[in-house]
């Protein structure tokens, strides 16, 4: 069953582009949370989408919020990946995809592809917005202004 604005967010740990776990399930509930689902490292639109968390990411910190970028790819690839443009979030690796079914993110193009859908969770755990689009620059703005009003 897919997560609603107004559902507690579930807890999680990943291990991330370093092999370390991060306990996603620590910090529900303590701060505001973006965490956006992906495709594929160095695609070109899940490249735009972290470079542009990367160049808005002061924004993100300034408002007090955690920034985690979540695909299947393996600990190496995030590894490359946040090396390659310097990203100043984790990426998290869930090879076996239990992160995003706990988040109900389905597949797009006739199920062929991993969706892209971001969550901006409050500082109490509470989802305060779902979204889900391919367009990867339309997460940004939209998540920004959703962690600002916070």
């Amino acid at each position: 069953m897919a997560l609603k604005i107004g559902d507690k967010a579930p807890g999680f740990t990943l291990n991330n582009q370093d092999n370390v776990a991060v306990l996603v399930d620590e910090l529900i509930g303590k701060k505001p949370m973006v965490i956006y689902f992906y495709p594929k490292n160095f695609t070109p639109g899940c490249t735009a989408q972290a470079c542009s968390f990367r160049d808005q990411y002061q924004d993100f910190t300034d408002a007090g919020a955690k920034v985690f970028g979540i695909s299947a790819d393996s600990v190496e690839s995030h590894k490359r990946f946040k090396a390659k443009h310097n990203l100043p979030f984790d990426t998290l690796s869930d090879t076996s995809n239990k992160v995003r079914k706990k988040y109900g993110v389905k597949n797009e193009l006739l199920g062929l592809l991993p969706g892209r859908e971001t969550f901006v969770v409050d500082a109490s755990g509470i989802i305060k917005m779902r979204f889900n689009s391919m367009m990867a620059a339309k997460h940004i703005p939209k998540a920004l202004a959703v962690i600002k009003g916070l």
